[in-house]
């Protein structure tokens, strides 16, 4: 696992929660998206949000950002209940969507400094230059956002979420269609920045670069919370191992294979190697018990 740069924690004991929720549930119709979930963030922690499609991901953030409706179930972001947030509370939330509205005729700086006007009455914003250097684009700040590449709108979309310096930032698929360098660009970006941060993605290399935490979602409910070690080891304790003799498969045990080969070949073994499942191997294998079970 690539750790990246190391960001400071809270210390003295638990982290204060930025976000609770307590039997959330959203149900559309007769069906329910959400099925009365339990979900805490840390203040300070990077929580990667992962699902297939319908999981419920896009559903939960919409009601942590305050832009959808719960159906039931308790929801503190910031100690505040979105459903009933001020302009004020707004402030100290970022959020950056898959794509933002086109301002192409813009340049960058004179766009950054536009919306932090908007900030002032809830605080101070990030200056407009001090947000170009934080997010890497000093170089382009009197550059037309029509003429950025890709890597650089984005950004672009980072700078105007942390416009009000807040307190919480969501990334949404953040980056969706990126080369690999830019992706790298990007990651370098998130792990640098000093807030709490809540992402989805579809991406598990970059959940396992990103973040602290990783909550695994699917058909509305939470089959799994840990860091990428902790969910590994959940998989791993189930591992099993798969080989062929004489043209039939088998499957058997890992812990129970392992035992009986050293019981019966002893010291004659070498060059065994065991690997920590990957994190595909652990969210695939999380999904398809979850789909099982149902």
């Amino acid at each position: 696992m690539d750790v990246g740069t190391t960001k400071m924690k809270p210390t003295g004991g638990r982290a204060q929660e930025v976000v609770e929720t307590v039997g959330l549930r959203m149900r559309y119709g007769t069906k329910d998206v959400l099925g009365g979930i339990d979900v805490q963030v840390h203040q300070g922690e990077v929580l990667v949000v992962l699902g297939p499609n319908g999981a419920g991901k896009t559903t939960i953030i919409e009601i942590l950002e305050g832009f959808r409706k719960r159906s039931a179930g308790d929801v503190t972001v910031l100690g505040v209940d979105p459903d009933h947030a001020d302009e004020r509370w707004r402030a100290r939330v970022g959020v950056v969507l898959q794509s933002w509205r086109d301002h192409g005729k813009w340049r960058v700086r004179e766009l950054l400094d536009h919306f932090s006007r908007f900030y002032t009455s809830y605080g101070k914003p990030y200056d407009a230059d001090e947000l170009v250097s934080l997010v890497g684009l000093t170089d382009q700040a009197h550059t037309q956002v029509s003429k950025l590449s890709g890597g650089q709108r984005r950004r672009l979309d980072v700078a105007i979420g942390l416009i009000g310096k807040p307190d919480l930032l969501f990334l949404d698929e953040p980056t969706v269609g990126f080369d690999p360098q830019v992706r790298q660009e990007f990651h370098d970006l998130v792990r640098g920045l000093d807030t709490t941060v809540v992402l989805t993605t579809h991406d598990l290399a970059e959940a396992e670069k990103l973040a602290d935490r990783i909550l695994i979602l699917v058909g509305g409910q939470i089959v799994a919370n840990g860091t990428a070690a902790e969910l590994a080891a959940q998989v791993s304790s189930k591992a099993s191992v798969r080989f062929s003799k004489d043209g039939e498969f088998y499957v058997e045990d890992a812990t129970t294979f392992v035992r009986e080969l050293f019981e019966r070949y002893g010291t004659r073994i070498a060059d065994l190697e065991v690997h920590r499942p990957r994190l595909e191997d652990v969210y695939l294998a999380m999904v398809r018990d979850f789909e099982e079970a149902a």
